[in-house]
Order: C-alpha cells, then sequence, then structure tokens
C-alpha cells in the first residue's frame, strides 16, 4: 500500500463524511497524533485498522485504497 495516497484518500473520505480528526480519532478508540500520522503518510496503516475505518464511514476497503490497489501489491 502507497501509504501517502491511502492517508490522503482517508482524509478526504473522513471529511466528506463529516468527522473531524478528533471525532475520528475518538470513535476509532486511537490518538489523533496517530490518525494524523496516517493521513499524512507517515505511519503505515494495519489491515485491521483499514477495515474498522471503512466501516466507521461506511465504505469498502477497495474505494479506501483505490481501485488499482490490487494490482500493484506485491505479494
Amino acid at each position: 500500500m502507497e501509504t501517502t495516497r491511502a492517508g490522503g484518500r482517508l482524509r478526504a473520505f473522513r471529511k466528506l463524511k463529516g468527522h473531524t480528526q478528533q471525532s475520528f480519532a475518538n470513535q476509532m478508540h486511537m490518538s489523533v497524533s496517530v490518525i494524523g500520522e496516517i493521513e499524512r503518510g507517515t505511519r503505515r496503516a494495519e489491515d485491521e485498522f483499514l477495515e474498522q475505518a471503512c466501516a466507521l464511514l461506511g465504505i469498502t476497503t477497495e474505494e479506501l485504497l483505490g481501485k488499482d490497489h490490487n494490482e500493484n501489491e506485491v505479494r
């Protein structure tokens, strides 16, 4: 996962859904600083975080990560 791109998309969806960083962090049971680091791409989001964030935002992981995510993933 490209952390900067995914973080930017997380920020965009969070704002689109009307969440501040503080309200989102509270609902995710995390600190605001961790949310900020993920959104800026300085911290990698764990899969569990992504699943919880998507559920909270009402989006799929594919929407969050972008349509070309699986095409570029290396396993």
